[in-house]
């Protein structure tokens, strides 16, 4: 199987596997609604962009820990054993991560949606951000490259879910400084090209991570 028919494969079954759990998608769902639901009763109106695009990260951070956690522990040794002698790890990692980007970008689209209904991003253009979307696409494949990589690391630590939080933690610092940056700027309607370095270094940041994925995981398969 060539790696480009085994990734669309892969991919095929990551999709397949979470559609038949209907009670994962809701669960994620709910997670989103009740925190934004939340930060309206406990709010009603953010004027300031900082403390607003702080809020909607925070949701669309915790949003993707719970989604992107189970991506290798949904798995026994036995279908992993399957697995690595259908195909090659490389095709794996990478399949799982664009399975877990567009999950999460669809879960921070769906964030943002309903976080600027009911809480409206500060200033007079409160509406659609073409800047603001984009800012939002880099943090969240950042953020699930980043989970990807900890969730099979954890996986191969006797199925601990602690780990995640504690070895993603560290590695995310970085990309959450930069993403908080940009995003706040995007929000003030700050010119893109004022903003081009945050973007652009969000943009490294998630290249570098899907590199180190590609680059690491294969040691950790053969473990």
């Amino acid at each position: 199987m060539t790696s480009v028919k085994a990734i669309q494969t892969l991919i095929k079954k990551e999709f397949q596997l979470e559609f038949r759990n209907k009670v994962s998608i809701s669960s994620m769902l709910l997670y989103v609604v009740s925190t934004i639901f939340i930060c309206f009763q406990s709010f009603k109106e953010i004027p300031d962009a900082q403390v607003w695009t702080a809020l909607l990260w925070i949701i669309i951070l915790f949003s993707a820990v719970n989604a992107v956690n189970k991506s290798f522990f949904a798995e026994n040794k036995s279908q992993q054993m399957y697995f690595y002698l259908l195909t090659s790890p490389q095709n794996i990692i990478i399949a799982k991560i664009i399975y877990n980007v567009i999950l999460i970008n669809v879960l921070a689209m769906i964030s943002y949606i309903i976080y600027n209904t009911v809480l409206k991003m500060p200033g007079e253009d409160s509406g659609f951000s073409a800047q603001l979307w984009l800012v939002l696409m880099l943090g969240a494949t950042g953020i699930s490259s980043i989970l990807t990589l900890v969730s099979a690391m954890a996986a191969k630590t006797n199925n601990n879910l602690g780990l995640i939080s504690i070895l993603a933690f560290p590695v995310m610092i970085p990309l959450i400084i930069t993403t908080l940056k940009a995003s706040k700027n995007a929000a003030e309607l700050i010119s893109f090209s004022a903003n081009a370095k945050y973007i652009i270094m969000m943009g490294s940041l998630d290249v570098l991570i899907i590199a180190l994925a590609f680059i690491l995981f294969p040691y950790l398969w053969r473990e």
